[in-house]
C-alpha cells in the first residue's frame, strides 16, 4: 500500500507546526488509517495511536457507541461515525481524531452499496462528517485505500482551516 507521499508530508508538517496530536478508530479502513499515520515522517510526535474496530460488540464496548443504535443501523451511519470519533480523542486524549464505518463489499444490510461514512473531531467537537459513495463493483481493497487517501485529502483542508485561523 502506497499512499501519496507529499499528502502525508503535509499532514505530518501541520500537526507539527500546531504543536496538535491525533487518534484514529476505524471500522471500513480496517487500520489502512493508522498505517498512513504511523508512515508520515515523525509519526510519534503527532500521532498517539488508534483501533479498528470491526465488530458491533467492539463498537459498544470500546467506544461507547449505543447497541440499539447500532444494530439498527448495522453500526454503519453518520452518527455513529461522530460517536466513535469523539470517543477515541478522548481515550487517547488527542486533539484530532478521525472515525470510519461503512461498507467495502456490497451486502444485503448496505443495500447492495458500498459507501462509507467518516468524521473529524476537534477539540471536542466534530468539524466534519461526510459519506462517501463507490461504484457497487469496486474490489474490497481498492475500496478501502480510496477511503483512505479520500480520508486523508479531506483532513488535509480541514487542518488548512485550522492553519489560517492560527
Amino acid at each position: 500500500m502506497e499512499f501519496q507521499q507529499n499528502l502525508l508530508e503535509y499532514i505530518s508538517q501541520s500537526l507539527m507546526t500546531i504543536g496538535e496530536t491525533i487518534s484514529v478508530a476505524e471500522s471500513v479502513t480496517s487500520g489502512c488509517l493508522q498505517l498512513a499515520f504511523s508512515q508520515m515522517p515523525s509519526a510519534s510526535l503527532f500521532y498517539k495511536g488508534g483501533m479498528t474496530t470491526y465488530t458491533l460488540p467492539e463498537k459498544v464496548r470500546l467506544l461507547k457507541v449505543n447497541q440499539q443504535e447500532a444494530e439498527d443501523c448495522d453500526c454503519v451511519s453518520e452518527n455513529i461515525a461522530e460517536t466513535m470519533a469523539l470517543k477515541v480523542a478522548k481515550l487517547y486524549e488527542s486533539d484530532w481524531s478521525i472515525a470510519t464505518t461503512g461498507y467495502s463489499t456490497p451486502i444485503r444490510s448496505s443495500a447492495y452499496r458500498i459507501f462509507a461514512y467518516f468524521s473529524f473531531s476537534y477539540k471536542g467537537e466534530i468539524i466534519l462528517t461526510k459519506k462517501l459513495e463507490l461504484h457497487p463493483k469496486t474490489q474490497a481493497l481498492n475500496a478501502q485505500l480510496y477511503y483512505t487517501e479520500f480520508i486523508l485529502g479531506c483532513f488535509k483542508s480541514e487542518l488548512n482551516r485550522i492553519l489560517i485561523l492560527k
